[in-house]
């Protein structure tokens, strides 16, 4: 059985504040963990049930993870899931280093996206359509944050990502950078250059006005019905699909 110390330490970590002071997130659900077991995080803690020790142990043996087998009953009572029949993993924060996007890539720059499952769900949506490196305004959902890690459905472990100032960040760019916009040039039809710079802006409010002077070209989703907008993780996915599409 679970200290109460043990729990009060693990369920702190579903707080950003609690997060940044220890530099640990928590990881949960068989899935997400599997993914962290074959990544380059390093795990400080891993409770798993005795089934999934069972059908993964040699992933895990191999990886030498020191991992405690503890009941359901208390796997639920230190997670954020309803239901967790896997495991929780205490794992440790990366750096929050810098990241040099080469001519021949893209990355993704995230302006006060505040929605935390709109943030995993970006991530995921990245690892997808095989971009590995987001830029984040200081305003942005925490990436350690368990429904951002939850709702990125492992690809966190795959990706590189950097909080800054982005109107710091974005006046060292010499590679072209696309804002989406409403106003903007229709997506379908638009020349990407081979690499760049993708910003998507605030779920309400759009880009904010201190970007707008870096912005090489605006991007639009034409609509065709009368939808008021986008979902921005769903306007993210089409724009990476085109994009894509034009430069492979």
């Amino acid at each position: 059985m679970f200290s109460k110390n043990k729990i009060k330490f693990i369920k702190s970590l579903q707080i950003k504040k609690f997060r940044i002071e220890n530099k640990k997130f928590l990881v949960e659900g068989a899935k997400s963990i599997l993914e962290l077991i074959s990544s380059d995080y390093i795990i400080s803690e891993l409770y798993i049930s005795e089934w999934f020790y069972k059908e993964h142990f040699l992933l895990i043996s191999g990886r030498k993870i020191q991992a405690e087998i503890i009941k359901e009953n208390d796997l639920i009572s230190i997670s954020t899931f309803s239901t967790n029949n896997a495991g929780v993993a205490v794992v440790e924060m990366k750096e929050n280093k810098s990241i040099t996007v080469e001519k021949d890539e893209y990355a993704i720059v995230l302006d006060d996206i505040k929605d935390p499952g709109n943030l995993g769900t970006i991530i995921r949506i990245a690892d997808w359509y095989g971009i590995s490196k987001i830029i984040c305004s200081e305003t942005t959902a925490d990436f350690y944050n368990p429904k951002v890690i939850a709702a990125s459905m492992g690809s966190f472990t795959r990706l590189e990502k950097y909080y800054c100032n982005l109107e710091i960040f974005l006046s060292d760019v010499k590679l072209p950078i696309y804002g989406a916009d409403l106003l903007g040039k229709d997506v379908h039809h638009f020349p990407f250059s081979t690499g760049g710079y993708l910003i998507m802006g605030n779920e309400s409010v759009g880009l904010s006005e201190g970007l707008e002077k870096f912005i090489t070209e605006k991007i639009s989703i034409p609509s065709y019905g009368s939808a008021e907008s986008l979902n921005v993780a769903i306007a993210t996915a089409i724009i990476c699909d085109n994009l894509k599409r034009k430069i492979n």
